[in-house]
């Protein structure tokens, strides 16, 4: 690929690596001193925003100045309030019931697991799902259609991904809610509008880095990593799971679309059987 700086990329992939580590090992460090690992949750956002910050210094002399600013705010912006509603939701509570599940299969030294299974696991997947941040960091291609199309695409997921998080607060922090089922605002047209947020968020990076169809080729691996996460790994299909039993939970999954929003879907009344 002409004019696309190969050398100095690779090195900002091992400094991005590099990154990503040491966010998680640190998080290791202080939960483990705290004795609670749902703190790794909150440093997901932080780590992608230390890793573009650290792309755009590393990529000085090498990409667009546009392309390069624009991708290293809109990660920082979106780490960055994912961290702290994150802290938010969690202030107060214990461990997390998932990692005492994961934390019980333990064979060995349960800090040991948890270094391998959770904090390495998340750092080597920041590195990856990150690719296009890195990738557009150091494309020399000024800004066209296809940075604007995913400058709009991001903002639109970060919209309903922050709209989605401050709809669902409100509704928990009222005690009258409390064993219902969320089915508002954005909640009554997506059983995840955050997800679908997050969703949309990353393929409008992966088309901030596409330069060329070399960088998109490089760069699409995250968007689908991170679709493939929200909708069968620990997104949709787990929060689903946990909620199945839930009363009311059956009759909002049969009105309500299951990631792309849409309108509530309306069941047909039954007939009269008067003649």
């Amino acid at each position: 690929m002409t004019g696309f700086p190969w050398a100095a990329f690779a090195v900002n992939l091992a400094v991005a690596a590099g990154t990503a580590g040491a966010v998680m090992l640190l998080t290791f460090a202080v939960a483990r001193a705290k004795g609670v690992h749902r703190l790794v949750d909150i440093a997901w956002g932080a780590a992608f925003a230390a890793v573009a910050l650290a792309g755009y210094g590393m990529s000085a002399g090498h990409g667009d100045d546009g392309r390069r600013l624009l991708v290293t705010g809109a990660t920082v912006l979106w780490g960055l309030r994912l961290s702290a509603h994150i802290a938010r939701r969690g202030r107060g509570h214990g461990e997390d019931p998932r990692y005492d599940r994961l934390l019980a299969r333990a064979p060995g030294s349960r800090d040991a697991y948890a270094l391998r299974m959770v904090y390495l696991l998340q750092a080597a997947l920041v590195w990856l799902i990150s690719l296009p941040v890195q990738v557009a960091q150091y494309v020399p291609v000024p800004l066209g259609a296809s940075a604007v199309a995913g400058g709009l695409l991001w903002a639109a997921g970060f919209a309903c991904e922050s709209l989605g998080d401050h709809q669902l607060a409100r509704f928990k922090a009222d005690p009258a809610n409390r064993g219902r089922v969320m089915d508002r605002g954005l909640w009554s047209w997506t059983r995840h509008p955050n997800y679908f947020g997050d969703f949309l968020v990353w393929w409008g990076l992966f088309l901030l880095a596409c330069g060329n169809g070399q960088t998109a080729a490089l760069a699409v691996v995250s968007p689908l990593v991170m679709s493939l996460l929200l909708t069968y790994g620990s997104g949709k299909r787990l929060l689903e799971n946990q909620l199945s039993d839930r009363p009311g939970y059956a009759a909002y999954r049969a009105r309500t679309s299951g990631f792309v929003p849409l309108p509530p879907r309306r069941h047909p009344q039954p007939e009269d059987p008067r003649p």
